[in-house]
């Protein structure tokens, strides 16, 4: 039996022990070794508002990643940090020591327009994408026409609007002609500097919803408006140019000029 220094025997159990000891640090440095497990693939989906190039960047994994070293924490952030992005999970397969991503992009439900530019925002305001203003909005979003002074330059992507225009814009954006008691075959909605929200048929009448602010004017007026406008529309909607609606039980309208018989 094989002996120490000073005389000491090595017991069967401390050769255990000692290979054990050997057999981890080997095991240790195979795993976590720079070409052992290294990522070999990353799964990760094909999104409509954000680009293959932005999520590669966001990902920007080295060649020869160890999975066993690799934190996904600070690689989700950076994903979520991309404008199109809501939520993101990764995660490390095994055994192929593949990168599974998932990723939940932004639902458009407002299209802010401010001269040439759609601004598509999410349900909280976030601004992620662009699209011309020649282009159809995507299904069920809401186009809103800023036509306030400085609009054009006042949003970008990563911005956000403001919350009491969010709230406005998405009550009277989901009316339909319907709701207002009008024949027309679509309803729009802009803003201005001097009246506030507007809501117009082409070729026929313009309603002024106004300004709101939280403390003054609520939006939760808006329902209260919007019965009103029915009522003053009803069985005259052609007649009808303008309407001012100041309160939720107020408003006045303007007819069309009658035009004037002509002189023979």
């Amino acid at each position: 039996m094989g002996r120490l220094r000073g005389g000491r025997l090595v017991t069967p159990a401390r050769a255990a022990g000692l290979l054990g000891m050997l057999g981890a640090g080997f095991l240790f440095t195979f795993v976590t070794g720079p070409s052992a497990f290294a990522v070999s693939r990353v799964d990760a989906p094909t999104l409509e508002w954000t680009s293959d190039a932005a999520v590669r960047s966001a990902l920007a994994l080295p060649n020869g990643t160890n999975v066993f070293e690799l934190d996904t924490a600070p690689i989700e952030a950076a994903l979520r940090a991309l404008p199109g992005v809501a939520t993101a999970d990764v995660r490390v397969a095994l055994p192929d020591a593949s990168l599974l991503v998932t990723i939940t992009e932004r639902v458009p439900v407002l299209a802010w327009q401010a001269g040439d530019t759609r601004f598509l925002a999410d349900a909280e305001g976030v601004i992620f994408a662009t699209i011309p203003a020649t282009s159809k909005p995507p299904a069920g979003v809401a186009v809103v026409e800023d036509r306030r002074a400085g609009a054009a330059g006042r949003y970008a992507v990563g911005g956000r609007l403001d919350p009491v225009d969010l709230d406005v814009a998405t009550r009277l954006g989901s009316l339909t002609p319907a709701d207002v008691g009008s024949a027309a075959s679509r309803l729009r909605v802009s803003v201005t500097d001097t009246d506030g929200f507007l809501v117009s048929v082409d070729k026929g009448w313009l309603a002024v919803f106004g300004f709101y602010s939280p403390a003054t004017r609520p939006a939760d007026m808006i329902p209260g408006q919007v019965r009103l406008l029915r009522s003053l529309l009803a069985g005259q909607e052609a007649n009808v140019q303008r309407v001012v609606l100041a309160s939720e039980a107020g408003g006045t309208f303007i007819p069309k000029a009658t035009p004037r018989p002509s002189k023979k």
